[in-house]
Parts: structure tokens; sequence; C-alpha cells
């Protein structure tokens, strides 16, 4: 079983699966090197890098996340400022310093970064080789890993095991059905029985779990107030302006002009947290960078507009959206590069629409209807970015999706849920298997769809410089 806050992570944009995902791989590639005493013998580290993180790489800051996890950075605590500094020593002066003690390491970008467009690893288009060398040019350690989407890696030998059962829950499911059925029998609300079971989790009390979850919806909130008051120009060569601060200004020039439009906040809101992302910004994956700012958003809507908002609510809130995107995790999957833009935006849609419906008192054939119908009207979206940046279609795509979510929970409400042709179980199938029907050229790899449309204005500007 895995824990609500395995779906809500702390990290950097722009990308889960490209950028976060890469930097937790060369990290951990430096800590087995550590683990196995080798540091001190390499002498070069190489570094393929395949499949859908080479052809956006680019944009998606893939190749200086890796040079920064090789210096043991990771997502949730690195510095952002020092960002530019370091970057540029690397390129420029040649070299990487090694944790723990900062072993200097000779890693000449154009020599050691291998950029394989035209290849593939065989378990998933998001593909990464790590090789240590020593003196004599002999390998001295070597890993595959893979980003699997939401900021998750794995091995090559860990790829496609069951997710650890080390530590039990009171409450174990594998599916939506079972979820329910326990709720049911124990005459517990989704919130309640998640709780229980991340308490198991973390080893610890329902305050706890309290506590942690509300931390989180801090950072959410948070990354909303910089995205709402932050303008300027996003970078990555597309000259895309920050949009979410002037909306929300004529927004409440409106409200207070008593022309109330509040249906528009959730897509603003949206839309802020989607432009902190492509900055290169503090996020909170939810389930992945790409589709970061739809639970926030109605989370945020919750929080300011619903008469029923309350703290607990906050908590229940992202209790219910974290197991649904446990129940997407570990069932199908969360990566663009493997399933398409269903499988991030129509998660998070999915996960936000259950959590509304749950927080409106909602019974659980309602919240499950929700979630259901969510994700059946965002069968076979495409992840095609364009120029490889999570911009166009991303930043409005979200904003979209958080509007629909808070509309189809609403309509789940309005009915008792019981007469649907199609479970959320069936659902999460369907889209799996749409996501694997689906032309690889259509799962983030900018080369067909709307990122087609801009070819003649091809980015060559990576996401460096944190504008937030």
């Amino acid at each position: 079983m895995i824990s609500i806050h395995d779906i809500f992570k702390v990290g950097l944009g722009p990308s889960s699966s490209h950028t976060v995902g890469p930097m937790k791989a060369a990290a951990a590639f430096v800590q087995l090197l550590q683990e196995q005493g080798q540091t001190e013998h390499a002498a070069r580290i190489a570094v393929e890098i395949y499949g859908s993180l080479a052809l956006t790489g680019t944009g998606h800051s893939t190749f200086d996340a890796v040079l920064l996890g090789l210096e043991g950075s990771l997502p949730h605590s690195i510095d952002l400022a020092t960002l530019p500094e370091r970057l540029a020593r690397i390129n420029n002066e040649g070299y990487v310093l090694l944790p723990p003690h900062g072993h200097k390491l000779p890693f000449e970008v154009a020599r050691d970064l291998v950029v394989r467009v035209d290849e593939s690893l065989p378990k998933h288009p998001n593909g990464l080789i790590f090789t240590a060398y020593n003196a004599a040019e002999e390998c001295i350690c070597r890993e595959v890993y893979y980003s699997v989407g939401g900021g998750f890696i794995v091995t090559d030998a860990e790829f496609g095991r069951a997710h650890n059962e080390a530590v039990a829950v009171p409450y174990p499911f594998n599916n939506a059905s079972e979820l329910f059925a326990l709720c049911q029998e124990h005459g517990l609300s989704v919130p309640e029985l998640v709780c229980a079971n991340e308490a198991a989790l973390g080893g610890c009390d329902a305050g706890a779990v309290r506590r942690r979850t509300l931390a989180l919806a801090q950072v959410m909130f948070d990354c909303v107030d910089r995205g709402l008051n932050t303008g300027g120009i996003l970078p990555g060569g597309l000259s895309v302006m920050r949009r979410a601060p002037k909306l929300a200004q004529k927004l409440q020039a409106l409200h207070d002009a008593n022309q109330i439009n509040t249906h528009l906040w959730p897509l603003v809101y949206a839309m802020a947290v989607n432009e902190e992302n492509a900055a290169g910004g503090r996020v909170v994956t939810a389930p992945t960078n790409g589709a970061a700012g739809i639970v926030p958003a109605v989370l945020s809507y919750y929080r300011r507009f619903h008469p029923l908002a309350s703290e607990d609510g906050i908590v229940d809130f992202l209790l219910t959206a974290g197991v649904i995107g446990i129940l997407y995790k570990t069932n199908a999957s969360i990566s663009g590069a493997d399933v398409g833009c269903q499988g991030e935006v129509g998660v998070a849609c999915s996960m936000a629409a259950g959590a509304y419906a749950a927080v409106s008192g909602g019974s659980l054939r309602q919240i499950e209807n929700a979630a259901e119908m969510a994700m059946e009207h965002h069968l076979g979206l495409t992840c095609d970015p364009v120029g490889g940046l999570v911009q166009i279609p991303c930043i409005e795509r979200n904003g979209i999706a958080a509007e629909k979510a808070i509309k189809l929970a609403g309509l789940a409400l309005l009915e008792e849920g019981g007469h649907q042709k199609v479970s959320l179980d069936m659902v999460i199938q369907t889209m799996l298997q749409t996501g694997r029907d689906m032309k690889s050229t259509y799962k983030e790899t900018s080369l067909a769809g709307l990122a087609s449309t801009l070819k003649k204005k091809a980015v060559a500007v990576s996401v460096r410089v944190v504008e937030c």
C-alpha cells in the first residue's frame, strides 16, 4: 500500500516525470556508488537518456535535473536560488561534486550526457542508464532507471514489481470496489479509512496525519498565491505571458461591481499553479507536475467559496483525492509518456471531482460517480506539449479540468449514483487500455498533435532561471 504522500510530493517544476524523476534517479545512482564504496574510484560517469525524456529534455529541464542530481540534490529540498550558478559551473568548468564529501568528478556534458532521441528502453518511454568508469575506463557501476510518472522512479529490476507491502494497514484494498466496500462494512467515510491507513504507514496517530495533510495543503495554497502575484514571461523560448495575475484582478473587479463570476476562479487558480510550475517553481505533484494545478485549484475554491468549508474539510479533501490517485497509480498509470495526458490531467480531474463530492456531503456512490465521470470525459486526451514545454496547452488544460471537476461533482450530487453503467474501476482500466492503444507520438514526445503546429519555433533554451 502506498501513501497519499507518494501521490502528493513537494518538488519543483516543470515536470514530475521529466525533471523530478531524472533528478532523483541521478541522486540514487551516486548513492549507489557510495554504498558500493566506489565514489573515490569513479573517474567518469556517463548518462544515457532515452525516448520521451530525450525528445522533450530541453523544455522539461531533464538534462539540468540530471546534472543537479549527480551532486546529490533532491527536488523537495534543492535551493532554487543557487541553480543558475551551479549549472553554469558544471557546464563551463566541466565537473560535478559527488556527495557526500564533494568528490570532484570531471563531467563534460557534450561527452558524458548522451541524448538518444531515436531510441527507447524496452519497459517505459522514460528511461535512463547511468554508468561509472574508473581511470582505466572500466565499468565499476551501472544502473537502469525508469521515471514512471509523478516523480516515481524504479530500477530495471524493480520495474513491474508489486508495491511494498512491508507495512500492514488496517484497511488494505486493491481497487475502488474494495475501498468502497470496506467503507460500507466498517461504517467509515473515505477520508476516515484513508486516515487510519496513513497513520499505520507513518507510524503515527490521526492527529499527526491531520497536521501533515494541512502542511501539504499550505504548500498548495502558497503556490496559488505566488502564481496570482507573479507576472512576466515564462522561460523556455515561446514568450508565453503569465496570465493568472491579470485574470485574477479582472475577476476581483467584476466581483466588486456585483458581477459575480466565481465559477472562473478555479480556472485561474489552476493556471496560477501551472505558471509557477512552468517557471521551475516549487509545486506539489498532484499527481504529476503537468497536472499540478487541478487539485490545489479545486481545494482553493472549496476553502474560499464552499458554504461548508472548514479545516477538517481541507484534510478530508486531500485524503480523498489522494486515495483516488493511489487507485490510478497502482492499477493503471499517471505518466503522460506512458498513457498520454489522460493519465495526468484526467487523473487529477478525477481526484478533484471525487474529493469535492466528498466534502460536499456526497455518499460513497456519489464520490465514485464524480471520480468516474471526470475520467470518462478525459479518455484519449493526448500529451502534446508545444516545444516540449509545459505551457501550451498544459496551463489552460489544467484550468478547464479544475472547472470540470467541480461541475461533475455537482452533477454527481444531484443523483443517487447507483445506476451508472461504468464503475470507477472500469474507467481506470479503460484509461490504461486507451493509453496502450495510443500512438507513441501522442505521448509526451512533442512529435504530433498540437506540438507539431509550432515546429518552426523550436525551443533551444532550457528552463534554468527560476522566476518565482
